[in-house]
């Protein structure tokens, strides 16, 4: 970042000047190159800073987007051909008893209607003196805001002043050329194409440029309306371009998110991944490789950054599938972070969910209010806790300090193969800019359970006796897969069979396990006299997977 760097539009220094070319210059080359000799090129000026022209177009083509910008045209004069600018001067008056008149008269003045011109251009360009980034410059007519919007790209480097000199001009021209005039000169007339004349019309000298002419005869001639003031004055807005300083990459937070089935179409085994970071480096990789050894490859690419926060206040536990009312929790985002609260309907439909955590585990919520307490401060608040099935998982208090990540779209899920399930592996994380073995990544080995595949815990567990002191176990399963219809008899299986692990335990020691295939269970007196159970104890049961296994849990305390 120069101090001087404003000097640098005047070409202060000889690098600044020596990467442009004069436009006349150019305009040659590309005529010796298409095999064109007798051209006139001392009626250009202009300076092109950086032009992209296909190797394999003609020379008509590439000429055409510096006629556009620039706004000069081509004309002959006695086999030669002269490239002048448009400036709509020395205009040849034209007196009406000059004029040859015919069947229609000797003048015609038409005016094409308001539908065949548009009231907005566009021009999409390369802007010069900074990052050559692309921009565009537009221009809208007054009486016409609304109009059509007509874009146009040129592979040239333009300052901002140059394009919006361009696309102000053709908006003015293609407005004033709706004016046409026809009418015939005699054989002698020495007037030929691109020459400008006036006629009077209305009362009125108006400016005329020729572009066609019929040498049959006398001389039928069809010209455009012209007006010089259009090529007097150029766009001053000429500075220069707006640009940061530069930023040293620094490390990103990337947050791995074994989670459950939302929408139901996403990968089970594969991990979400949320990343962000301040400055945001644009474009996120991620590479991963066996934990063992070998090459990294490039997982996936990350182009959002994804909002996180730490909560403020700590969230105390709730009964999953009822409004949790009350404070509800202060989440501290970045101060971009922009939330919004929704309706009952657009929660049930999954709006606003997020995940809250502080390590490997993360409860799923909704929340359907978000109010701004302070910049960067959000309360969230009519909760719904422990979505998805993570209802077990739920700690009886979130403390201050517990991440929040808003499952808006950002987060992204790994390509992880089912060969890699509860595999470890290491994983390379930082801007796409930079090589993997950059320091600035962060790298991290880690091994993902699938937790979409994980089946959900059973509910209304019962516990009944009977006068003999058997205890007679049933319980509904759950599904994490097509459960929200309510016209089936029963919510899908989700798994290869049917099976469930059955948990006794007292004082916190496993005293019996069993392998079922039915949401029932009779645990007799003589099994828990086996055991020697007395007193209290409970019962947990989880639903089983090929895939995963057991899942979560759900208990039912037995009384002694």
């Amino acid at each position: 970042m120069w101090s001087d760097g404003a000097n640098w539009l005047r070409g202060h220094w000889l690098t600044g000047r020596a990467s442009g070319q004069p436009l006349a210059a150019v305009v040659a080359e590309i005529c010796q190159r298409a095999g064109v000799v007798a051209i006139d090129v001392r009626g250009l000026y202009g300076v092109v800073r950086g032009y992209s022209a296909a190797s394999t177009a003609t020379g008509r083509a590439a000429l055409q987007p510096l006629m556009l910008a620039y706004g000069f045209e081509a004309v002959e004069r006695d086999g030669t051909l002269v490239f002048r600018m448009r400036d709509a001067q020395d205009a040849v008056a034209l007196e009406p008893g000059l004029l040859v008149a015919d069947d229609k008269g000797d003048l015609e003045v038409v005016r094409a209607s308001d539908p065949a011109t548009v009231g907005r251009l566009r021009l999409t360009y390369v802007e010069a003196e900074g990052s050559f980034e692309t921009r565009s410059a537009e221009a809208v007519h007054p009486d016409d805001p609304a109009g059509d919007v007509a874009d146009s790209e040129l592979p040239l480097t333009l300052t901002r002043g140059e394009a919006r000199t361009a696309v102000k001009r053709w908006l003015s021209e293609a407005r004033i050329a709706r004016d046409t005039a026809r009418f015939a000169l005699p054989m002698s007339s020495t007037l030929r194409v691109g020459d400008v004349v006036t006629l009077p019309h209305q009362g009125l000298a108006r400016h005329y440029r020729i572009d066609r002419m019929d040498l049959t005869g006398a001389r039928l001639i069809e010209a455009v309306r012209v007006e010089p003031g259009l090529y007097r004055h150029r766009d001053a807005s000429d500075d220069l371009p707006v640009t940061g300083a530069y930023t040293a990459p620094v490390p990103v937070l990337p947050l791995f998110l074994d989670l459950p089935l939302m929408r139901g179409d996403e990968v089970p085994q594969a991990p979400h991944l949320a990343v962000t970071g301040r400055p945001w480096p644009g474009v996120v990789a991620c590479y991963d490789a066996p934990a063992s050894g070998g090459s990294f490859d490039l997982n996936t690419l990350i182009g959002v950054r994804s909002t996180v926060g730490q909560t403020r206040t700590p969230l105390f536990r709730a009964v999953p599938g009822l409004w949790q009312r009350g404070a509800g929790v202060e989440v501290a985002f970045a101060d971009s972070a922009v939330l919004a609260s929704t309706d009952a309907a657009a929660l049930l439909d999954g709006a606003n969910l997020a995940a809250i955590g502080a390590g490997a585990e993360w409860e799923l919520f909704q929340y359907q209010d978000a109010t701004l307490v302070a910049p960067g401060l959000w309360r969230l608040g009519g909760l719904w806790r422990g979505q998805f099935g993570i209802e077990p998982l739920m700690p009886d208090s979130w403390a201050p300090g517990a991440l929040v990540v808003l499952l808006n779209g950002a987060p992204r899920q790994l390509d992880l193969p089912d060969s890699a399930q509860g595999v470890a592996r290491r994983w390379r994380i930082g801007p796409a800019a930079l090589a993997y073995d950059d320091p600035v990544y962060v790298e991290s080995t880690e091994a993902f359970a699938g937790n979409g595949l994980r089946p959900y815990a059973p509910v209304f567990l019962r516990a009944e006796r009977d006068g003999a002191g058997d205890l007679a176990l049933s319980w509904i399963r759950r599904t994490r897969l097509g459960g929200d219809s309510w016209d089936a008899p029963d919510v899908p299986l989700s798994e290869e069979s049917e099976g469930y692990l059955l948990r006794v335990s007292q004082s916190g020691s496993v005293v019996r396990e069993v392998t079922l295939g039915a949401p029932a269970y009779v645990y007799t007196a003589a099994d828990q006299a086996a055991d020697s159970v007395s007193g209290p104890f409970v019962v947990s049961i989880a639903q089983v997977s090929a895939r995963y296994g057991a899942g979560l849990f759900a208990a039912i305390p037995v009384p002694g």
